[in-house]
Formats: C-alpha cells, sequence, structure tokens
C-alpha cells in the first residue's frame, strides 16, 4: 500500500526473542544480543533482553528465534513517478520489491520517462520533482531516494550549486546522457562533489538507446562516487579490466541483479582479495528491459554466497551497511541512533540448509516473515518469498 511520509509514530517498540541479530557492519556481521527497542522508529537499544527497558511497548514483537537483519538498500534503481514504472508498464514494483526485504531504494536516475527532458532546464526540473515527489510519497513505506539527474554537455558549476541547493544529493548515471568523454565527466563529477552531489558512472556496454560504452578509461578518469553497476547493465566489459577497476579505483564497487553474473563473483572475489570488502555495494538496476526482480537483492545475496563462497553473513553487509556507509543514509545498520529498517527472515521450508545462513551459503533464498520500516510493520509474511520456517508474532 502506497503511503505518505505523514503518519503516526511508532512510539515504543520491543523487537525480542531474537535467534539470529545480522548487524549490517561488515567488521561485525554478527550481533551478540536478542533484543531491540525502538522509540519512535529509531532503534534506541540493542542488547539481551534481561539487561533492557522493555516496559510500556506499544508494539511488542516476538521474533520466535528467527533472525532480523537491517531492511535491504538497493543502491540501483530507475524510478519514475509513484509505484509505477513505464520500462514494463507495471503498477506496484517498489510496494513488491519491499516483500522482498527492501526498505531503501537509491536511484540512478529517472532514465525511464517517457519524453524525458534533455535540455538543463528541463534536466534540473525533472530532478527536483522527483526529489520532492519521493521525499512525500513512500510506496509501501519503502524510502526512495530519487531525483538523480542525468547530466549533459553545456552544464556549469552553478547548475550543480543550484541543484543541491534545491536538495538534489546524487546524480544519475554518467554516460546515459551527451557527457561521455571522461575529462568531461571528471569535470562534472568534481562539481558535483563539491556541492555534495554524490555521483554514479555507468559501467559497460549500451543499456538503454543514446547511452554508449563507458570502458574501465573513462571509468579512471571520471572517478565517480560508485562504480555503476560495475559487472554491467546489462553487458559488461571483460572480466580483466572489472578487476583492473576494483585494484586501481578507490570508490565504490556497486555489483547488481542485471548484469553478468559470472563477472559479478569476479568483482566480489576481486574486492576481497584486495581487502576491501567495504567497498562493495548491491543493486538491481531495475526497473529494465529484463523487468521487475522483487527478490533481486536476495537473489544477489545468495549468488555471491554460494557461487563466489563468501560467507551469507558478510554478504549481507554488502547489500546493507556498506550502502548505507557510501551513500551516507541513516539506516542499513543495527545500531543505537539509526532508523528502524527491519528485515525479518528465516530458512525457506524444505531446504537443504540447517540454518539461514547455512540456507544462503547454500544458495536458496530465506523466507521472509516480517518487514518493518521505522518501526512500522509494512507487511507480515511476505507474498514473494518462499514460505519461512517460522515467523514472527506480534504479541501486542
Amino acid at each position: 500500500m502506497a503511503t505518505t511520509t505523514i503518519e503516526e509514530a511508532s512510539g515504543k517498540v520491543v523487537i525480542k526473542n531474537i535467534g539470529l541479530l545480522l548487524s549490517g557492519d561488515i567488521d561485525q556481521p554478527i550481533l551478540q544480543a536478542d533484543t531491540i527497542v525502538v522509540m519512535d522508529g529509531i532503534i534506541s537499544a540493542v542488547g539481551r533482553f534481561k539487561d533492557l527497558d522493555t516496559e510500556g511497548a506499544k508494539t511488542t514483537i516476538d521474533v520466535r528465534q528467527t533472525c532480523v537483519a537491517p531492511g535491504l538498500i538497493d543502491s540501483h534503481v530507475h524510478p519514475v513517478f509513484g509505484d509505477w514504472t513505464p520500462r514494463q508498464n507495471q503498477l506496484g514494483w517498489i510496494d513488491s520489491t519491499m516483500h522482498g526485504g527492501v526498505t531503501t531504494m537509491v536511484s540512478a536516475g529517472e532514465v525511464h520517462l517517457p519524453g524525458r527532458p534533455k535540455d538543463i532546464v528541463g534536466l534540473k526540473a525533472l530532478a527536483i520533482t522527483a526529489q520532492r515527489a519521493f521525499s512525500n510519497f513512500r510506496p509501501g513505506g519503502v524510502k526512495v531516494i530519487a531525483g538523480a539527474p542525468i547530466i549533459e554537455k553545456g552544464m556549469t558549476e552553478h547548475d550543480f550549486a543550484e541543484l543541491a541547493s534545491a536538495g538534489v544529493t546524487l546524480l544519475g548515471e554518467v554516460g546515459l546522457g551527451s557527457v561521455k568523454a571522461g575529462y568531461e565527466a571528471k569535470e562534472m563529477v568534481a562539481w558535483a562533489r563539491k556541492h555534495g552531489i554524490q555521483s554514479t558512472i555507468h559501467t559497460g556496454g549500451p543499456s538503454i538507446p543514446g547511452s554508449g560504452l563507458i570502458d574501465k578509461d573513462v571509468v579512471l578518469e571520471a572517478d565517480a562516487d560508485v562504480i555503476g553497476h560495475i559487472n554491467g547493465g546489462h553487458t559488461s566489459l571483460s572480466e580483466a579490466h572489472v578487476c583492473e577497476l576494483c585494484e586501481k579505483s578507490s570508490r565504490a564497487i556497486e555489483i547488481v541483479h542485471n548484469g553478468n553474473e559470472r563477472v559479478a563473483i569476479a568483482a566480489a572475489k576481486a574486492a576481497l582479495e584486495l581487502k576491501c570488502p567495504h567497498r562493495v555495494i548491491l543493486g538491481t538496476d531495475g526497473p529494465a528491459g529484463s523487468g521487475v526482480q522483487p527478490l533481486g537483492m536476495l537473489r544477489m545475496v545468495a549468488l555471491l554466497s554460494s557461487l563466489a563462497n563468501i560467507p551469507a553473513e558478510m554478504v549481507f553487509c554488502f547489500a546493507t551497511g556498506n550502502t548505507a556507509r557510501i551513500r551516507q543514509l541513516n539506516c542499513g545498520l543495527i545500531e543505537v541512533g539509526r532508523a528502524a529498517d527491519f528485515v525479518f527472515m528465516d530458512r525457506a521450508q524444505h531446504t537443504a540448509g540447517k540454518t539461514l545462513l547455512e540456507s544462503v551459503q547454500l544458495g536458496d533464498i530465506p523466507g521472509i516473515g516480517m518487514v518493518m520500516i521505522d518501526g512500522l510493520v509494512r507487511c507480515m509474511r511476505s507474498r514473494n518469498t518462499p514460505p519461512a520456517t517460522e515467523v514472527p508474532v506480534v504479541v501486542h
């Protein structure tokens, strides 16, 4: 259900009887705690039930020894207006993705808008409109960080300053517009960074009409904050060039569902070999030609855990805390002061894995029993995942 951001606060929420608490922090992926206390949508305490003040809760949730993790953050989406995507003429895709455990989405550009303006006045107007609209309207309660202009030739530093002053914090994928040369992109990326706007660059072959190949040399010269879909969206650079990007750049390594899976695995392994797993973030790059993937983030976690042989609890950090820190978001980590955005999971019924983490390591996606955003329950048992073995219960 689509909702505005203006609604009743959660009040005090106690989440107890947690069997596995994933932190989102890649330096300590698992917390030794069984209870979370929330006050008005913000985590106020994490620890053992016996040690915390759990009296007077407006809502109490018995997790029944299942897993609680930060809500997943999709680092790469292409929204347009509301919960509709013209790319596939589909309604409700954001709400459906929330049923896949996603509580925050980050726009890489509102590129699928029919007749998208490419003049400088128009592209700025679209970005500001998208930023405002998704700030005021949250499909399924999902936080969509939108308003990501596609940069075009002729923009000046003043344009970036104007966008920043209007509340725009992101650039759409560099390379989807007329700015494709490394030296041009580098100048605009620097202007954006100066004014507090984070940049993402398209990597690989063209994905939509008007886009083109962005090769490793352009990516390195532009020096955008995020190497967008390093495994291609859809068509990837060579595995050797992707690994070279991981080594020669210090920027975020974004791996997406709608890309080359073989190269996704190679990029994740390269980051581990370079001892920089904190740089890896995950996204779907949807909606796209391949459609909408409500379980795309969970599928990426299972793919990298099972085929790249990376511990599942670490890969969940790629999809939560890593992204939160790189994108400067107040979610994605289980710690006091962060937003109370959680996904409650258990191993899917009849998986070969004996635990949730083992099942993901074997390649199975978990079952979702509940999703919470800002301390408010947004869905109970997911309509999209396989049924979880156990699900949380709202005691009152």
